[in-house]
């Protein structure tokens, strides 16, 4: 925060009365206040807005202030938190302070006592960041950049790898979402761990608990000794899990309880072992669809998405297309041994032109291509093989959806359905109306009635 920034303070509260008190109380004190009415919506506001100072219920709904003060502890710690608390739960307040909250405060409590103290907070002087942050720019060579939507996409992605929470990344097959994963990675206070990845769509399911779990010799036939498991490989570093949707029903109990617990058994092993690493979990899977309709675990798919990020499709980052090219290009001449050429004018609005169902990764490998049939010092139109992309598909019309956009048309349609009134909508959406109103903020929705 600067000195001239007007602080932020999130307010945690399931009693809607509390919120409308605390939101008059801060705004009349020259504070910016930020709203949630439960841990999850709390912990998504932070992932996607800057915030100075939380004030937090102990007793609510879900994960509860308990659970919100250790996420905030482990990712965000130098937010303070104080924490609100009635007259018979003290002792839960105290433990709290134990744990590590900056202050508590019993209900009813005085607006002007909590300002003050949120004040005192604020000017406390700010530790020093674990990690400097990256270079401006740094990486994005492989990513592109350029485009608007990128540039929302690599702000969201600089906040968050200096974290070490939890991300689930979305995004349609070929958009780089292991780069992505590495980026996160290498920015991170566990960038000098182990990298490590997973790819849960091609292991067989019957294979993809002993390579991530580990086993023990003898646990079944042809384990001739003891394995380390790719969660344990991952210990101080990153864990990239791939194609996280394909995983069975028994893999996301046991993927449940290790990131619930921070531990992990070996198959055919009694032991615990602890393990501390950052998951990074990515698909190209409808996993709300998938939560609805009962095939994946709700309560694994908010352990994984402490922080959503999706990559956007090339289609829409067209800006990007001549740096991915040129980069795409050099390296590509690098391992075959040769100058790169030049792309001319014609071959690069070729490609500009293509909509790219394949997005990044189908990019490169025709540019890979292009470079066989490319015999002088520039790549021309004529070099390049690209396949014609029927005008009704989903990447020529660009109806494909990624999952903000279709969180988006759900909140426009619920609305539309509910007359624009948000409790209608949210009942509807089965979302809080706290949650609705953020969601209409961060989409830019237009303002409907109450």
């Amino acid at each position: 925060m600067t000195p001239t920034a007007i602080p932020t303070v999130l307010v945690v509260d399931d009693d809607e009365n509390i919120l409308t008190v605390l939101e008059a109380r801060l705004l009349s004190s020259g504070l910016t206040p930020l709203l949630a009415d439960r841990a999850e919506t709390a912990l998504e506001m932070l992932a996607n807005e800057p915030v100075d100072c939380i004030v937090s219920d102990v007793k609510m709904p879900g994960m509860g202030g308990h659970g919100l003060l250790k996420e905030v502890l482990r990712h965000w710690p130098h937010i303070p938190i104080i924490m609100l608390t009635a007259h018979g739960t003290i002792p839960d307040a105290v433990g709290s302070i134990h744990a590590g909250a900056a202050d508590y405060l019993t209900k009813p409590f005085d607006g002007k006592e909590l300002v003050r103290r949120i004040r005192a907070l604020l000017e406390k002087p700010a530790a020093p960041p674990a990690t400097a942050p990256a270079p401006p720019g740094a990486g994005r060579e492989l990513l592109g950049g350029e485009a608007p939507a990128m540039a929302r996409f690599f702000e969201l992605l600089e906040r968050v790898a200096r974290s070490t929470v939890n991300v689930l990344l979305f995004g349609e097959s070929g958009t780089g979402k292991e780069k992505t994963a590495r980026y996160l990675h290498d920015r991170s206070p566990r960038s000098s761990g182990p990298f490590v990845v997973v790819d849960c769509g091609s292991t067989p399911p019957t294979l993809l608990e002993s390579e991530l779990f580990g086993h023990v010799k003898g646990s079944f036939t042809h384990a001739v000794k003891d394995k380390r498991g790719l969660i344990e490989a991952a210990d101080g570093g990153t864990l990239f899990l791939d194609e996280i949707g394909n995983i069975s029903e028994e893999m996301q109990t046991r993927l449940l309880r290790f990131l619930q617990e921070g531990t992990i058994r070996r198959v055919g092993d009694t032991a615990e072992r602890k393990v501390a690493c950052r998951v990074v979990a990515a698909t190209n899977a409808d996993l709300p669809g998938r939560v609805r309709a009962g095939t994946f675990r709700e309560d694994l798919y908010y352990r994984l998405k402490v922080v959503t990020l999706t990559i956007p499709p090339l289609r829409d980052r067209v800006e990007d297309i001549p740096i991915l090219a040129r980069t795409f290009v050099e390296e590509l001449s690098r391992e075959q041994g040769r100058s790169a050429p030049a792309i001319t004018e014609g071959a690069m609005d070729r490609l500009t032109a293509h909509p790219w169902p394949g997005n990044v990764r189908e990019l490169r490998n025709a540019l890979e291509a292009a470079l066989v049939f490319c015999r002088d010092d520039s790549l021309a139109a004529g070099d390049l093989q690209l396949e014609d992309v029927p005008e009704d598909s989903p990447a020529a019309t660009g109806s494909a959806l990624s999952l903000e956009e279709s969180e988006r048309r759900a909140i426009v349609q619920a609305l539309n359905h509910a007359g624009g009134v948000k409790k209608k909508a949210a009942d509807a959406l089965g979302i809080s109306r706290r949650a609705i109103h953020y969601k209409i903020k961060k989409y830019g929705i237009g303002e409907g009635s109450e």
